[in-house]
């Protein structure tokens, strides 16, 4: 139904599910190319509570989005993207995993579980977290279902390669050691590191591990195409975008926001290129906290913005449009 024939539908009206996609309660029973799930929790933050609350803020400003034909137009490309997808219905969102308090092992079954349940109808998984521990949870389920070999790109400021010591392993800095040890994970890239708070140990063990970790003064000297070429062509991956990879100025809304980090448009860029180049079977976006952001939400819309230029350009590609043009 047009807006001349109905409905207007302004962002603050109406359920805030991502992109007003339907929302599917039954993931058994679920008909969609593209399913959203939140996992939001943020039991995994050392520091500061409130990612919990991104899922909701990133699906609130994804409404920002919705346009009336469906999809939205790149003034630049001068192109519609998602407009298939939004048309019929190929997108939904599938609410949250089941978030168990104090109990991350349950919490983390839970998030396994739904992703799991996402990848045996077919669907591509994009998860809004919470904090960075949610994408241990959430790769085990490929592990799991046997998808791979499986290349692993991960944008952060951080390494999130924290030794397991002091009985500690389930936070936001140990997600990646954890899925290196996944029999189906054949290679881990970290872009952006830049923090200093991070320690000589996390990274000689990332390196001893055969992760390729990439700073932010080499992303500069190999550029983005490099980056990207270094990865099988095709490839199987799966991308992990810390909001924090991004310079601290643009995100007010993270707790972990570090200086001297990517510009929206070499993260853009790279995101494009790994969609063009790899064939990129799920992601996420996590370390969003809604409760430490400016009042205009600018962090949450940055990251709805993120996610759904990265979707675009992810089912605008032949091999996509092959798989699931029916």
């Amino acid at each position: 139904m047009t807006r001349a024939e109905g409905r207007l539908d302004f962002p603050f009206v109406g359920i805030p599910s991502f992109l007003r996609s339907p929302i599917a309660h039954d993931l058994a029973q679920l008909d969609a190319d593209v399913a959203i799930l939140g996992a939001p929790t943020d039991e995994g933050s050392p520091f500061m509570a409130g990612s919990r609350f991104g899922p909701r803020a990133i699906r609130e400003h994804s409404l920002r989005f919705v346009t009336d034909p469906p999809g939205f137009f790149d003034p630049q490309e001068r192109r519609r993207y998602l407009e298939r997808e939004m048309r019929e219905n190929r997108i939904a969102d599938v609410g949250d995993a089941d978030i168990v308090p104090t109990n991350p092992t349950d919490t983390f079954v839970n998030i396994t579980d739904a992703t799991r349940a996402i990848l045996g109808v077919g669907a591509l998984p994009v998860v809004l977290g919470g904090d960075h521990a949610i994408t241990f949870p959430v790769v085990r389920a490929f592990d799991e279902a046997g998808l791979g070999p499986l290349h692993v790109v991960h944008f952060d400021a951080h390494l999130d390669y924290m030794p397991f010591v002091h009985g500690i392993s389930m936070t936001n800095q140990h997600a990646f050691r954890h899925i290196r040890r996944m029999a189906n994970v054949a290679s881990i890239t970290q872009v952006g590191i830049r923090s200093i708070r991070g320690s000589e140990v996390m990274l000689a063990d990332s390196l001893a591990d055969g992760n390729r970790v990439v700073t932010m003064e080499e992303l500069r000297d190999v550029t983005i195409a490099g980056l990207v070429a270094a990865l099988p062509e095709n490839a199987q991956v799966y991308v992990s975008i810390d909001i924090d990879a991004l310079d601290l100025p643009l995100v007010p809304g993270c707790v972990s926001a570090e200086p001297g980090g990517l510009h929206y448009e070499e993260l853009r860029a790279a995101l494009f290129a790994l969609a063009e180049h790899t064939d990129v079977i799920g992601f996420d976006l996590v370390e969003v906290n809604p409760t430490l952001d400016v009042g205009t939400g600018v962090t949450s819309y940055l990251a709805a913005h993120t996610i759904v230029e990265f979707l675009s350009r992810i089912c605008a590609q032949p091999r996509w449009i092959a798989r699931t043009t029916r």
